[in-house]
């Protein structure tokens, strides 16, 4: 909970990211040890600099786009030990804004993804910090592998969230002999690449007043008529009332499923927003910083 804590948390981070990335796949683009082009750019023009390339970071401006850009938006220093790494490889690797909802979430708080006095309050009242970063980690596992990306990144970002937990765990116990991090290959993990909910206009064609049943219910009043003079009548009949309650049922079971895949990828987004009447934070970070 101090800022010397900073150094060894971003050497930690800087062994997970590794040096200069371009992968086609990779929401970040152009990425320089951890840092993609974008957020250089910003850091250069907020400087009066020309943009360059991303590989021509020096370590004194990578250093300062770590602290101002991801540590202090997390509130790096007011987190324990171990707890504030986690949270700041997080907002590294998927924005601070989503690591801050992960750590709402941990403490029960309504995720707005803003790290500010209700947050910090939670924060000061830990009793136990190990359950909190697992319960953070664990959060974060379920965010990636509701990605898109999942299937090209996936095997780097499940080691990177082990080792994470795995040393964060360490250095919030205090001990000595803490686990090294592994070089991961892996891209940015932002919510923009998150896998789309199930349509619901399947459902709604297949259930009571959707065009499939609408079709099925005209074409049947059709044939009801001509049900008693023909048997082939009677035949297209029982098929079209049966196919109608396939449709019906079918429709119900589609959409109760696409429902619930609905809600399981807006609970591993944190797209749920706020409970109203619940007390705002108030970090005063700019809103470009807070999701980068």
């Amino acid at each position: 909970m101090v800022a010397e804590n900073f150094p060894p948390a971003l050497a930690a981070v800087l062994v997970h990211e590794g040096g200069y990335s371009n992968h086609p796949s990779d929401p970040g683009g152009p990425t320089m040890k951890g840092v993609i082009k974008r957020v250089y750019d910003d850091y250069r023009r907020s400087k009066g600099l020309p943009v360059r390339d991303v590989r021509e970071i020096t370590d004194a401006e990578l250093q300062e786009i770590y602290k101002r850009r991801y540590w202090d938006l997390v509130r790096g220093d007011r987190l324990p030990a171990g707890l504030d790494y986690v949270v700041f490889d997080g907002a590294v690797n998927s924005g601070p804004a989503q690591a801050t909802k992960w750590l709402q979430r941990a403490l029960g708080l309504p995720a707005d993804g803003v790290l500010g006095p209700s947050t910090l309050a939670a924060v000061d009242a830990i009793q136990d910090v190990d359950a909190i970063v697992a319960d953070v980690q664990a959060r974060r596992l379920t965010m990636l592998k509701s990605l898109r990306t999942w299937s090209v990144f996936g095997n780097g970002w499940g080691r990177r969230v082990a080792e994470v937990r795995e040393l964060g765990l360490a250095i919030a116990s205090g001990s000595v002999n803490l686990p090294l991090p592994t070089k991961t290959a892996s891209g940015k993990a932002y919510v923009s690449s998150a896998r789309k909910a199930p349509p619901k206009a399947i459902g709604d064609a297949l259930a009571g007043g959707g065009v499939v049943s609408t079709t099925i219910s005209t074409a049947t009043d059709a044939m009801t008529p001509l049900a008693d003079k023909s048997a082939l009548a009677g035949t297209v009949l029982t098929v079209l009332m049966v196919l109608g309650a396939i449709a019906l049922v079918g429709g119900v079971v589609y959409r109760m499923w696409a429902k619930s895949k609905a809600d399981a990828l807006a609970d591993a987004l944190d797209l749920n927003p706020p409970q109203l009447g619940t007390a705002a934070n108030d970090n005063p970070a700019e809103p470009a910083e807070a999701v980068a």
